[in-house]
């Protein structure tokens, strides 16, 4: 009997003694997100003096104040996303009649880019050409935790200038709105390929 007790005091012992095991972190992984089906159709409106596809899923909203005043110009307007994606792209319109004009909006355009640049940890600039359509502007893919992870302007030049702005109604953490980043940006190049000036 009393070696029973030492063999099983000596087994608890060895066990008791083993290798520590340490926890095993989980792998990355994002929130579930029901992407709606990307689908397109025409937006055009009375306000607004062109046309672009946008996401069947998504509606636009008319802007009628601007920080409690009456906004620049009546084309000013929000794209809302489907309700999964929890965000919008702002866009603001300003008749230019003047290469002046053109170039201070544009400034403008990248000072409020430059806005990101305390939280971003990269920008990337991309040029946007469509001579056949007199579109032109530039697109800024903004990474890390800037408040809008895009932005983009685009202008004729001489007569329209248009900028939009994508920002989520929820904490910025680019890790899990990476996913949700991607797909909203399919949707604005979607928009910015098929965009058209009204005569």
């Amino acid at each position: 009997m009393r070696h029973l007790c030492y063999l099983l005091l000596f087994s608890f012992l060895f066990t008791a003694c083993g290798e520590e095991v340490l926890p095993v972190p989980k792998p990355r992984s994002y929130p579930r997100v029901n992407y709606p089906v990307q689908e397109y159709e025409l937006a055009k409106n009375d306000y607004c003096s062109f046309s672009f596809e946008k996401p069947v899923s998504s509606f636009m909203v008319k802007e009628d104040t601007f920080f409690e005043e009456v906004p620049p110009d009546s084309c000013w307007f929000d794209l809302r996303f489907d309700e999964a994606l929890n965000g919008s792209v702002h866009f603001s319109y300003y008749p230019i009649d003047s290469y002046e004009a053109f170039e201070g909006l544009r400034d403008e355009a990248f000072k409020l880019m430059n806005v990101h640049n305390k939280r971003a940890s990269d920008i990337q600039e991309i040029a946007i050409h469509r001579d056949d359509a007199d579109v032109h502007g530039v697109a800024f893919d903004i990474a890390g935790a800037a408040a809008s992870p895009f932005q983009f302007f685009l202008t004729d030049s001489t007569t329209h200038f248009l900028r939009g702005a994508l920002y989520f109604d929820a904490e910025v953490r680019p890790d899990s709105l990476a996913p949700i980043i991607a797909y909203a940006k399919e949707d604005i190049f979607r928009m910015v390929e098929t965009f058209k000036w009204e005569q």
